[in-house]
């Protein structure tokens, strides 16, 4: 019989729900299945757009410039290496990785019909398991992907490894809110119940939604997520709340030991 410390070993939140941690990427991976084709419209409908000025926020942050090469982990529709595209320039590269088939197709479909092809590469990659060399990358951004990893502490590893020394990570994710009661619970309503009606109507899918809501109060907070940076390595970390924390940008730094 397995005891409830080996139980913990091999189980993890999917949400509310704990799951076995050898299904949860297969979870994962369906719920963006389902919603790839109307991603991009339901972000925008959800935040109200202001994803788009997170986003534009975190690449003014990152430091990117001419001839970087640039890591967009779990970039799903490529929303941010269509900027850093631009960024780098012709001598510069970006990889646009996802763990998720359908999303990566949206996304380079999408940046083609923009007319990105030269600086850009696509790879289906796991960011567990990091398909790179070390100290390949300038800078790695991650979007609104971490708190859907099973082992955050190896992805933050992974990650580590393959930047280069004076490299940096940047993670836009959502977080604690450091809003007024009445508010708090005005934002906590809307994820729970207002979100998964506007994904009923809008993706047919009122259920990956419930998942994004839940998934969101059980990813770790502004402080937690700094002390699991710092146990992967990074240095100089600092986090820069948006929206009332509702959403946090956290920068970490490789340096030589």
């Amino acid at each position: 019989m397995k005891s409830k410390h080996d139980k913990k070993h091999i189980t993890t939140h999917f949400g509310y729900s704990t799951v076995l941690k050898s299904e949860k990427t297969l979870m994962v991976a369906d719920i963006f299945h389902s919603v790839a084709k109307k991603y991009d419209l339901m972000n925008d409908l959800m935040s109200f757009g202001l994803h788009r000025i997170w986003k534009r926020t975190s690449i003014r942050y990152s430091g990117v410039r001419c001839g970087q090469t640039v890591l967009d982990l779990a970039g799903g529709t490529g929303d941010l290496t269509a900027k850093i595209s631009r960024l780098v320039g012709n001598d510069g590269r970006v990889i646009l990785t996802d763990i998720n088939d359908s999303m990566l197709k949206v996304g380079r479909d999408k940046l083609r019909n923009l007319g990105i092809i030269n600086n850009v590469s696509y790879i289906q990659a796991n960011a567990e398991q990091l398909p790179f060399s070390d100290n390949t990358f300038d800078c790695i951004i991650i979007s609104f992907g971490l708190r859907n990893v099973t082992e955050i502490e190896q992805a933050l590893n992974a990650m580590y490894r393959v930047l280069k020394p004076g490299g940096r990570l940047l993670i836009l994710e959502f977080s604690t809110p450091y809003l007024f009661n009445p508010l708090k619970k005005a934002y906590y309503l809307y994820s729970f119940y207002v979100l998964p009606c506007i994904g009923k109507m809008i993706a047919k899918d009122a259920r990956s939604y419930r998942y994004l809501a839940e998934s969101i109060r059980i990813h770790p907070n502004q402080e937690e997520l700094k002390s699991m940076m710092s146990d992967a390595g990074f240095k100089i970390i600092e986090y820069f709340n948006m929206s009332g924390g509702i959403v946090a940008l956290h920068r970490g730094y490789k340096f030589l030991i």
